[in-house]
Formats: structure tokens, C-alpha cells, sequence
């Protein structure tokens, strides 16, 4: 592995055998991070909108299911 840092970006070199699933959750969560760096929304805010999302998750699916 190689990484190299130009002006504008850092770049990472990694043989063409490594598992594309894997870098695939590491490019997640290096977004995630460079994303949620810049949010100006606190911890209660985040855990109130999860939990709003789970809502609407279960509605969803007690709707497709039949529960």
C-alpha cells in the first residue's frame, strides 16, 4: 500500500487483489467523516432524527408484512 498527498487530494494505492466490499466501507466511513465534520447539528438533534427514521422504518415495514 502506498499513499501518496498532492495540492488537492491524498491518494491511496492498493493492490488490485484487495476487496472491493472493504474499501467500499472504508470510502463510508471517510465520507461520513468529511460529511459529518462540517454539520453544525448536536448529538440531540442526530439521536431525534434516528429515532424518527426508525419510526418510519417499522411503519414501513408493519405495513408491507401485515404485523
Amino acid at each position: 500500500m502506498m499513499i501518496d498527498r498532492t495540492e488537492d487530494e491524498v491518494i491511496f494505492r492498493l493492490p488490485s487483489t484487495t476487496n472491493v466490499d472493504d474499501l467500499q466501507d472504508i470510502a463510508d466511513l471517510l465520507e461520513f467523516e468529511e460529511t459529518s465534520k462540517k454539520s453544525k447539528a448536536t448529538q440531540k438533534e442526530v439521536d431525534s432524527l434516528v429515532k424518527e427514521i426508525k419510526k418510519g422504518r417499522w411503519a414501513e415495514t408493519k405495513a408491507k408484512t401485515g404485523l
